[in-house]
């Protein structure tokens, strides 16, 4: 696994440019990648239908027209929505790994709400059944990463995590201990972590003495960079071609 999760740097949400019209997550910006060389990372949201769609923000409005959630539209709906200022439409995970299917490393995302809500998991476990293809799943959710290597535990899996900061409570029902618990539950094989925090006890521990893979994200200055190829095994980047 590690080779060709770290082998090349990963475009976050695609290699995008607004100011050229190339919006984050879309058909452009993971074109853009691909034909760049890059591994791409990128994020997925549930359907009201169960369907996983590549989308970074829970809701509507920031970069595409109308508003809602999109747990609350169909899949169909959804791909039905533009973004701002472009041809481009909502993309489904199995859209994005038919795009991708020359070769190109993809890096998903899974968002979630700390809830106990596996749907997610469960699609993207049945999209990738079958694909073999160099595809890695994380989460900033222990549980939809436990839940996805229940039902395909061949995909390498890992967590997206940073250092709270200073004053900063955990959520509700992610205190540290009940995410400690589920974060051993997962059992991850790589971690990535914000690269401000890489210099932090947990990447450290992963890297030097867990031997995971260590992703960081995300990269976008000289500083970053430097940072990232000091203490990370390779950049997840955006605003730049490295």
């Amino acid at each position: 696994m590690r080779d060709w999760l770290t082998a090349r740097p990963i475009a976050h949400r695609g290699l995008h440019e607004a100011a050229a019209g190339v919006i984050e997550n879309t058909t452009s910006a993971f074109q853009a990648a691909i034909d760049g060389g890059y591994a791409i990372e990128c994020d997925l949201q549930i359907s009201a239908d169960g369907e996983a769609m590549v989308h970074h923000d829970d809701a509507l409005g920031r970069l595409t027209d109308g508003q809602g959630r999109l747990d609350t539209m169909t899949a169909a709906a959804l791909k039905r929505v533009a973004f701002k200022a472009t041809a481009d439409r909502m993309l489904t995970l199995g859209e994005l790994c038919d795009m991708a299917a020359g070769g190109t490393t993809l890096v998903l995302e899974l968002k979630g709400r700390f809830a106990g809500d596996t749907r997610l998991a469960t699609r993207t476990a049945q999209v990738l059944a079958g694909r073999n293809a160099p595809i890695a799943a994380m989460s900033f959710e222990p549980g939809l990463i436990a839940a996805l290597r229940r039902l395909a535990p061949a995909i390498p899996l890992g967590l997206v995590a940073m250092q709270r900061q200073p004053g900063e409570p955990p959520a509700a029902d992610a205190t540290p201990w009940r995410y400690a618990r589920a974060a051993l539950a997962a059992r991850p094989q790589f971690l990535a972590y914000r690269v401000q925090d890489l210099t932090s006890a947990p990447p450290l521990i992963a890297r030097h003495l867990l031997r995971w893979p260590l992703l960081t994200w995300t990269v976008r200055t000289a500083e970053d960079r430097a940072r990232g190829a000091l203490h990370a095994d390779q950049i997840i980047f955006e605003g730049f071609r490295p």
